[in-house]
């Protein structure tokens, strides 16, 4: 590595990108315009909004008495918080041929859209209601006992009450979630039927002549200890400046990226800078700089004008308080990782890309799979926790919030793990960057039309004997869309089937048919490309001996997959249903193990395994259908150990290049778990002998840590086993 060519490529890629005038418009001016116009225009268009008063249906309710609930044909203003308000609701009251609506023609009316909204008397309402306050004032009920609450979500009970009873049918606002006007009425009606619910309560009071502070004797006061600190309001803050953070690193880093390598081949300068004594290393690393500069620079620009127009225009804005000075500090120290892994990847993706206009096309997959990473944690309310901290991106954006929340000491512990995890992704994405710029076939692709038809017809007369690349990730992509359109689809039907029936229908039904079409319509070997050579005498055996001695291990990882991330306890109880039902064990072995043993290694180390074997890196392959087989998983907890589990029986396949093993392990794997689930207490009880090895706590089962050592000590060396194995295979076929 030299570090001069490094740096005249940087000087190189920057000089010539701040010649170009669209990109500096991007990076240095639109930044500082677009928040103060943004601001500019939210004012203006505001004095043209108007609330439009909610139109109610009041049903039932012309002499309700003491205390007012309306006054001049409007709800009466005291019970508003704010006299004005009362203008924000007109009622209308509805009489059809002298007689009161019923509560069905009411509800019409709201349906209809006649009405936002509807409030539901029923007959007799005001009697009962004055019946009851006089048996209070004659002793017969006691000061204690109110009126019941208005229902303002569920129906009410319209079924008559008996004349004899003190007992007060329930009004009702009547409204509709289809619409949003309908909601607004609701949230208007709720505060003032609440007040005037108090209201009578004080009147029921009186006529047992107690004060109404016999029930409120005080209040509850409110106090912001933020006022004073600088971070009042800064949770609104929180959530927007960390995600303005990733979004604009993302989108800084991808212009310039694409300028550099896409830009470049359009130009015909790539060959020439390709062809210097300047290494690919050095090459991406002075490009990834001049891109990290325009990227953080972005970024930069637009958090400050995001915070100037927070400070002058939104901080007037009730609890939007200022963004907190040290803000700047915490996003300071995360630009720089954060415009390192972005730049890496629009690099890594950009020289895949033939043209400019092929690379923008580039920018939206990538953001997709970004902007859930940072969206999620600030909508679903996540808590910065160990698992939490773990997830790219996410970690990330939860450590910037709680700081810039002032949360220091909870955040601290969770410092490491989320500066190792970035500093992770920057090391990944740099070498896959490299890794691009090594490929001739990456960076000079072919840029031929694609017909469908006439490709198909091609692609199916010239089959290969194993898949393509592009052919195995989408029979996994193709799986996962069949799995997820299928339980949407199938949701009512499928709740009245058992365990049984629905693995069948997923293992049968979805995976096994698509793998099975495409390996005979794309493929002209399917043996070759399922892997069913027959292997070694003892590479079965061997694979049943590794699972059995990885399984304490896999056990452990278990334990911290769920302590990372717990399971729903609802989903957990369903879970443990399942397994616990009278169905008989050797046929819960075979829909567990044996089905999925079967179809799932026909699937992932099968047909897609020998797809992305194409790849450079037998690793890479290994990993890319373990992901897929993770993906298979709907449950984030098994898809975590599905990875790791898919991680190992893929070497098995690559190091024998036969799927006999594979299922040899799946089976015994998937087997131990359906044996250790029926075990339970009294059986452990019963087998003393079993506590030198595990242990059975609170329906957990823990494994020693020496046997777990020792386990997996013996693993690696089965695993080292096959290994010599296809080195001796490979050197045999090479004397051959």
């Amino acid at each position: 590595m030299t570090w001069r060519n490094v740096k005249l490529v940087f000087g190189r890629e920057l000089r010539d990108q701040l010649r170009d005038r669209r990109t500096l418009f991007m990076v240095a001016v639109l930044p500082v315009l677009l928040y103060p116009l943004l601001g500019i225009s939210f004012f203006q268009i505001s004095q043209f909004m108007q609330d439009k008063p909610s139109r109610v249906l009041v049903v039932g309710a012309r002499e309700l008495g003491d205390p007012p609930l309306f006054e001049n044909n409007r709800f009466a203003a005291d019970l508003f918080l704010k006299p004005e308000q009362a203008r924000d609701i007109e009622i209308v009251f509805a009489r059809s041929e002298g007689r009161e609506l019923s509560r069905e023609e009411a509800r019409r009316a709201v349906l209809g859209g006649q009405y936002d909204a509807a409030l539901y008397f029923p007959p007799g309402f005001a009697d009962r209601l004055e019946a009851f306050r006089e048996a209070i004032r004659r002793g017969e009920i006691d000061g204690s006992d109110t009126t019941d609450d208005l229902d303002l979500e569920s129906e009410a009970d319209e079924a008559p009450i008996g004349e004899n009873t003190l007992e007060i049918p329930s009004p009702e606002v009547i409204h509709s979630t289809a619409t949003e006007r309908s909601q607004l009425a609701v949230q208007r009606l709720q505060p003032v039927i609440r007040e005037w619910l108090d209201r009578v309560g004080e009147r029921n009071l009186a006529a047992k002549n107690l004060s109404p502070k016999a029930v409120r004797p005080f209040q509850v006061r409110q106090e912001d200890v933020a006022e004073n600190t600088g971070l009042r309001g800064a949770v609104v803050w929180s959530k927007i400046l960390p995600v303005l953070l990733v979004v604009w690193t993302l989108t800084g880093a991808f212009y310039p990226a694409v300028d550099l390598c896409a830009g470049e081949k359009e130009r015909g300068t790539l060959e020439t800078l390709l062809s210097s004594p300047a290494r690919r290393s050095e090459i991406v690393l002075g490009k990834l700089g001049a891109v990290m500069v325009f990227s953080m620079v972005t970024a930069a620009l637009n958090l400050v004008s995001m915070g100037i127009t927070g400070v002058f225009a939104f901080s007037q804005m009730g609890n939007f308080g200022r963004p907190p000075l040290l803000a700047v500090v915490w996003l300071a120290l995360a630009l720089p990782p954060a415009a390192a892994v972005f730049s890496a990847l629009a690099l890594a993706i950009a020289a895949f890309a033939r043209s400019t206009k092929e690379g923008q096309y580039y920018l939206m997959p990538l953001l997709f799979v970004t902007l859930p990473l940072v969206g999620l944690p600030v909508a679903q309310r996540l808590e910065l926790n160990l698992g939490n901290s773990l997830i790219p991106v996410t970690g990330l954006v939860l450590l910037l919030k709680n700081l810039i929340e002032g949360n220091y000491a909870e955040t601290l512990p969770y410092v490491l793990p989320v500066s190792a995890v970035t500093l992770a992704g920057v090391y990944f994405s740099v070498r896959w960057a490299v890794e691009q710029f090594n490929s001739e076939n990456a960076l000079f692709r072919g840029g031929e039309r694609l017909e469908l038809g006439p490709w198909l017809k091609y692609a199916f007369a010239r089959r290969e004997a194993t898949p393509t690349l592009a052919a195995a990730v989408a029979c996994g992509l193709v799986i996962i869309f069949l799995r997820f359109f299928a339980t949407n689809a199938l949701g009512s039907w499928a709740a009245k089937l058992d365990f049984v029936q629905i693995a069948l229908l997923t293992q049968l039904g979805i995976i096994l048919p698509p793998v099975l079409l495409m390996t005979f319509a794309m493929t002209s070997s399917p043996r070759k490309t399922l892997l069913l050579r027959l292997p070694s005498w003892w590479a079965i055996p061997a694979a049943v001996g590794l699972a059995l001695l990885l399984h304490p291990a896999v056990l452990t990882l278990q334990q911290w997959v769920m302590r990372l991330y717990p399971m729903n306890p609802k989903l957990q109880a369903a879970l443990q249903a399942y397994m616990l039902t009278d169905i008989p064990l050797w046929r819960m072995l075979l829909v567990v193990a044996a089905t999925p043993a079967l179809v799932e290694e026909l699937t992932y180390r099968g047909f897609i395994l020998s797809g992305a074997r194409r790849m450079r890196s037998q690793w890479h392959a290994v990993l890319l259908a373990s992901f897929f087989f993770a993906a298979g998983h709907s449950i984030l907890q098994q898809a975590i150990i599905a990875f790791f589990v898919g991680l190992v029986i893929g070497w098995l396949a690559v190091k024998t290049d036969s799927l006999w093993p594979c299922m040899a392990f799946h089976f015994t794997h998937n087997a131990l778990g359906v044996l250790w689930s029926r075990a339970s207490a009294d059986w452990f009880l019963r087998n003393r002998w079993v506590e030198h090895f595990v242990l059975f706590r609170g329906g957990e089962i823990l494994v020693r840590w020496p046997v777990v050592m020792a386990s997996f000590a013996l693993a690696i060396l089965i695993l080292y086993a096959f290994r010599n194995a296809a080195k001796s295979r490979r050197r045999a076929l090479r004397a051959a």
